[in-house]
């Protein structure tokens, strides 16, 4: 998508929106401490219900919430903002060209290309989650707790510009909201170990990316979301809609597919589908 596109796309979310500006605040001197993965099975119950996910239009209210439920914006490429009942806002693989129209209290960033990631985030942002680490033998590992949310990762490879490998220059951030584990694939370059799995644990809402080329090919994403299991699969990072339709076409082979008219669903464990679906929103 052009700069200019990601621009009208923006826009049109504004305007569909009543957005409720937060307040800026000073960056905040402490950074989380990097801890190791916790045991998955306390963090992704992955209990769900036989309800359909009810679709309802973005308001951005402050007061629009239950305790028990979030707010899931597609903003474009990679980038959603996530809100929770306690109107924490995360936006995830936050950049340079893609934003949210209201400033997020966390966000999280990886390093296989400039459109997801930046060097240069608004001082305002309390918390920066970078998905690499200093090096290749210092993987990014994040353990966050703020208000009702609860953020971490589990660090992948991918492949580094000039050839090979950038160990460790992916993250899976795994975001826990509101009784809820939802899942950011980032820019994932290869199928995943057992090991890495296990760390992920339990999903409800998996975000992948689907382009086959730029992410790891068709097969390979397949391969993912089966062992993920996740009851909710949204597409994302898929250029056009011929690359979306590719996926697609793969995918309802093995799960129904949805279409919503708007870019933003607000879910519950109550309101998951019984069963694995993909639920495509509006953008690219």
């Amino acid at each position: 998508m052009g700069r200019v596109s990601r621009l009208f796309h923006i826009v049109a979310v504004l305007l569909a929106t009543a957005v409720s500006a937060s307040s800026a605040r000073a960056q905040s001197p402490e950074t989380p401490k990097a801890s190791p993965p916790p045991e998955t099975a306390e963090n992704c119950p992955g209990l769900v219900a036989a309800d359909r996910p009810r679709l309802i239009p973005a308001t951005f209210d402050v007061g629009a919430l239950n305790a028990d439920q979030v707010r899931l914006t597609y903003i474009g490429h990679a980038t959603f903002l996530i809100e929770s009942p306690q109107l924490v806002r995360i936006a995830t693989d936050y950049n340079d060209y893609v934003r949210p129209p209201v400033l997020p209290d966390i966000i999280t960033m990886n390093h296989a290309h400039d459109t997801h990631y930046t060097d240069h985030p608004d001082l305002a942002i309390k918390y920066v989650l970078r998905g690499w680490g200093p090096s290749e033998t210092e993987p990014a590992i994040w353990d966050l707790k703020y208000r009702d949310v609860r953020v971490r990762n589990v660090p992948t490879n991918i492949r580094a510009p000039g050839g090979g490998t950038e160990r460790y220059g992916n993250s899976i951030f795994v975001f826990e909201v509101a009784g809820l584990c939802i899942g950011h694939l980032g820019h994932l370059h290869h199928t995943l170990t057992q090991q890495q799995l296990n760390d992920i644990g339990r999903l409800d809402v998996v975000l992948a990316p689907v382009d086959g080329g730029y992410t790891l090919d068709l097969p390979g994403m397949m391969e993912v979301l089966t062992a993920l299991k996740a009851q909710l699969i949204i597409p994302m990072h898929f250029f056009s809609t011929y690359t979306l339709d590719r996926f697609l076409a793969r995918a309802q082979e093995q799960w129904p597919v949805e279409r919503a008219d708007v870019p933003s669903i607000v879910l519950s464990r109550a309101t998951l589908p019984a069963s694995p679906k993909v639920l495509v929103l509006p953008g690219h």
